[in-house]
């Protein structure tokens, strides 16, 4: 496992050439083959790079940014490549670009020029603060220590947004070419706060397939019965029915299902410190056994 750094800061002033990819794409099969499954993992909100050019117009540090991060769950799920499911995971901070946003879900109150006309600015996400480009962290606290400009908003999302979901959309178009069907798993983790309010006594994982409109009945039930038998409490849709990523690709009638799976930072996280717990070790083990249950199903017919 790769070693767990708090935060990783990145000077963009390089030129472009030189900055860090705006994800990781790792194949669980050979240059050239088709995959072996049709099961795909992404990790949108894990990235830890924190660019230069945000954090100098930022009023809060990269560690209190770093309480909106999906902390680690790019290494909880790392092993999916050798159990046959595709994995590509964003590596800038989930603050800077959001990934499991549309691009343009921007607020104009950010931005010292105006947005272009196309922006969609009328989202309850950008009403929540949640936009694209993120005008708070988690508890609320605002980000920003001067309005940016739609420059600065258009480089993050031709640098890491678009080419996020051109390769996302590039494994999608694989597995339906070499299997007929499509399985994308979209994993995220929640405060413990939110866990605790999702149904009496609260919930350990919640699994969002927009109540049934991005993937099979099937698929999430797989996922239920699985994670179930290894003593999770699991809820479904409440609070987190989904975000952009299971809405805009799980699209069941074209045999795309998109599922989105939310993890209980207190499963393996101390959320204060923001580093893993013991509990870290048999979480991903767990997740694990859920891959392989996934990727050596017989889809053929369900889905």
């Amino acid at each position: 496992m790769r070693a767990m750094s708090v935060v990783e800061p990145l000077d963009v002033a390089e030129p472009a050439a030189l900055a860090p990819a705006g994800f990781d794409l790792r194949r669980a099969a050979a240059p050239g083959a088709p995959p072996p499954t049709p099961v795909i993992f992404a990790s949108p909100h894990s990235g830890r790079l924190y660019p230069d050019d945000m954090m100098s117009a930022a009023r809060l540090d990269a560690q209190a940014i770093r309480r909106s991060e999906d902390a680690f769950v790019d290494q909880l799920v790392e092993g999916a490549p050798e159990a046959g499911a595709a994995l590509i995971t964003a590596n800038y901070a989930r603050a800077y670009i959001d990934v499991n946003r549309d691009a343009f879900e921007l607020d104009p109150a950010m931005f010292a020029d105006e947005l272009p006309d196309f922006a969609r600015s009328r989202t309850a996400r950008v009403a929540a603060g949640l936009g694209a480009i993120a005008k708070v962290v988690s508890e609320g606290q605002e980000i920003y220590a001067r309005k940016l400009t739609f420059a600065e908003a258009q480089s993050r999302i031709e640098g890491a947004h678009q080419p996020y979901h051109a390769a996302l959309s590039g494994l999608i178009a694989e597995a339906q070419a070499a299997h007929g069907v499509a399985i994308l798993v979209d994993w995220h983790s929640m405060p413990s706060a939110a866990a605790r309010a999702a149904g009496a006594g609260g919930c350990d994982m919640v699994l969002g397939d927009r109540f049934g409109s991005a993937c099979a009945n099937a698929l999430t039930r797989r996922a239920e019965v699985e994670l179930e038998a290894r003593g999770y409490r699991v809820v479904r849709n409440t609070p987190y029915a989904g975000g952009y990523t299971t809405e805009y690709y799980g699209r069941p009638a074209r045999r795309v299902h998109a599922l989105q799976i939310e993890l209980n930072r207190a499963l393996y996280l101390d959320e204060d410190t923001l580093s893993p717990t013991p509990g870290f070790a048999s979480l991903k083990a767990d997740i694990a056994a859920l891959t392989l249950a996934l990727t050596t199903h017989d889809w053929a017919g369900r889905l």
